[in-house]
């Protein structure tokens, strides 16, 4: 059977700044380096320190034009990438030209391969001086960062698709919930305040987006889960729906990020994540109920071997295809990730991306599931 998308679907593959650029100085660098040789310890030792260490990551900031010709290559027309706050505003209210000038080629080299850029404007690190006035806690948070996003947006005005923030929930929820991550709070006042102020800091950036140029698209990306397990219907509205319903008016697409429900599953990630793709096509539904267009901004797979990887694009797509084949507007489908990356509290060890990295070498491989994920492309139809 032939599953067939929609004229002009967007497929593509996505990263962000911390976790492939190399050699950032922001609140998550410090923070790493302050905890690489505990986390190492909770490994029990199989994984060292320096595992824990962003540092050069996949040397991306300089070989973004190499990556873009693989993007090229496998035949994707939109990439979602991510914007560094801390190279672009490293002393408050101080803006490096020479950075913004390295988005800009990162930008044209894009739009030369005919891929569709989708710019996020915050992937959770920020400037160390905004980290020192309080982060998100600071009431100054949202003036700060509406300040940041003008100088993006006047600095690359004819961009159509702005992603303001990204997965709120698992930035608060680690961050100020269970003081895993940084800023390492653990208060149920900060969780909710912070949320707030995040809220806050997207209706600025939404409108801001939209005063410079109307035509531009503006939403945020948003982790979901489907739940199944009691108080199902309270964790939906808390994990997927509170954030979503506190910006509803602001936003001109919903962007999703999925990868597991709570149910239990035989098959896992390398994460040990249930792979269970029915649930990606019911929290595209859970999406839909905003009457805004869907574009799924991550969904992938740590696989290391790349042997599940093939199947879990495939049976995910033809979930989303099942959603839109009920009148879901999904309108594109982006991996996570294009390139094997610093997954943040893990480490390098998980790997998902499309493209296998070699960090002592830098040299990158692609692996067979990308080129399964291009007949797909190329076709913009599914057989099964």
């Amino acid at each position: 059977m032939r599953l067939e998308f929609p004229k002009g679907f967007l497929w593509g593959a996505a990263t962000s700044a911390h976790q492939v650029e190399g050699n950032n100085h922001n609140d998550w660098t410090e923070w790493e380096l302050k905890n690489a040789e505990r986390t190492s310890k909770e490994s029990g030792g199989k994984y060292p320190p320096e595992n824990y260490i962003s540092g050069r990551a996949c040397d991306h900031y300089n070989r973004f034009r190499e990556d873009f010709d693989i993007v090229k290559s496998l035949n994707h027309n939109a990439h979602r990438f991510s914007i560094e706050w801390s190279r672009i505003e490293p002393r408050e209210g101080e803006w490096d030209e020479k950075e913004i000038e390295h988005y800009r080629q990162v930008i044209a080299t894009l739009r030369e391969r005919g891929i569709e850029p989708f710019v996020t404007l915050w992937h959770w690190t920020v400037p160390v001086w905004f980290r020192d006035k309080g982060g998100w806690l600071s009431k100054e948070s949202t003036k700060y960062f509406k300040r940041y996003t003008e100088k993006i947006i006047s600095s690359f005005p004819d961009i159509c698709f702005w992603i303001t923030l990204n997965e709120t929930n698992v930035y608060t929820g680690h961050g100020y919930w269970r003081g895993e991550w940084p800023p390492c709070k653990r208060s149920l006042r900060q969780y909710l305040l912070a949320n707030h102020h995040l809220s806050q800091a997207h209706i600025a950036a939404y409108k801001a987006i939209k005063s410079a140029n109307p035509k531009s698209k503006a939403g945020l990306a948003h982790n979901m889960i489907y739940f199944t397990k009691f108080p199902a219907r309270l964790k939906n509205f808390i994990y997927n729906h509170f954030f979503l319903r506190s910006i509803k008016t602001y936003q001109d697409f919903i962007g999703v990020n999925y990868y597991f429900s709570d149910r239990k599953m035989a098959e896992r990630s390398d994460m040990n994540w249930p792979i269970d793709p029915d649930g990606f096509y019911h929290v595209l539904k859970e999406a839909a109920k905003y009457g805004k267009p869907v574009y799924v901004t991550e969904n992938g797979i740590a696989d290391a071997e790349d042997k599940k990887r093939r199947k879990y694009i495939a049976d995910h797509i033809a979930a989303m295809h099942k959603a839109i084949a009920e009148g879901i507007d999904v309108r594109g489908y982006l991996y996570w990730s294009l390139l094997d990356n610093f997954e943040w509290s893990s480490g390098f060890t998980p790997r998902f991306g499309l493209v296998e990295m070699n960090y002592k070498t830098m040299e990158r491989h692609i692996r067979q599931s990308a080129y399964e994920y291009t007949k797909i492309i190329k076709e913009n139809a599914l057989e099964i």
